[in-house]
């Protein structure tokens, strides 16, 4: 192999052979083809279409337990099975849930990122997943991975802002994020039409119909259904505005917006960690 073939790469957003020296792609105009963090998130890495379902299911999980380490809430099955192997509501606050006590009174405003990737119990998480391990194929099918991840990081932090203007105290959970998810899901069904079209509106409008069903119908569980109206409205919105792959394949813009929230989610988890550092260092 010449120094030249050793000196190329494949860029990470247009898969054309370009210098890993470049400063710019000349094919599609990505700054720094070479680096390690466009490898990572633009090059098939956390945002790859075949994984990128996993890594958000991967990233709740690790959260989860990170949330039990801290501070362990009830290990014994309750009234509430909700309520089985769940972190306490310290360890929820410290990680950042959200809401307005944590965002009016503590100025917690990363909360709305990180709220996401927390849950209160071991059924809580395990239907939430469930339900993105179903959509989520979906979304990324129409949508691409990256239009895919914006969705269900500005269906989230929609669906908590909702949430906050509507009083809600404490929130967590990715069902905001998910029904982003299912918001663009029925765009696309209404917007596609035909058969396939047809059939995937009428599924989805099934779950949203459930969703809000239980949520009014089941006392006790603190679902927030602010939370998931403000999710749907906003994943509705966002599915317009980026379109999906039949109308318009991923674009750079799209990439940069996917790798945008990739960052400002991690930069939120990290922060939160450092946060809950602080606090414990001086309790």
């Amino acid at each position: 192999m010449d120094a030249q073939n050793r000196s190329s790469i494949l860029c990470p957003s247009c898969r054309r052979l370009v210098s890993v020296d470049e400063e710019r792609c000349p094919y599609c105009g990505l700054g720094h083809p070479g680096s390690l963090w466009k490898k990572i998130t633009i090059g098939g890495g956390l945002l790859a279409s075949n994984r990128i379902v996993t890594n958000i299911i991967a990233l709740n999980v690790g959260m989860f337990i990170v949330s039990l380490l801290i501070h362990p809430g009830s290990t014994a099955l309750s009234v509430n099975p909700l309520h089985f192997l769940s972190p306490s509501t310290n360890s929820l606050l410290l990680l950042g849930a959200t809401g307005t006590i944590p965002i009016a009174q503590l100025h917690m405003w990363w909360s709305l990122l990180c709220a996401n990737y927390l849950h209160g119990g071991i059924l809580h998480i395990l239907f939430n997943m469930m339900a993105l391990w179903q959509i989520g194929p979906l979304v990324v099918q129409e949508y691409g991975a990256y239009r895919m991840f914006a969705i269900y990081t500005l269906g989230g932090v929609g669906g908590y802002v909702v949430s906050y203007f509507a009083g809600v105290p404490i929130t967590i959970g990715a069902s905001a994020a998910i029904c982003g998810l299912i918001g663009a899901t029925l765009y696309f069904g209404k917007s596609r039409g035909g058969q396939y079209g047809q059939m995937i509106y009428q599924q989805i409008i099934g779950w949203v119909v459930a969703i809000f069903a239980f949520g009014f119908l089941v006392p006790g569980m603190n679902i927030n259904n602010w939370a998931h109206g403000g999710g749907l409205a906003c994943g509705i919105l966002t599915g317009y505005l980026l379109g999906y792959q039949e109308r318009s394949a991923e674009k750079f813009s799209h990439k940069v917006l996917g790798v945008t929230c990739v960052a400002a989610t991690l930069g939120a988890l990290v922060w939160s960690f450092f946060w809950t550092l602080l606090v414990l260092g001086h309790a």
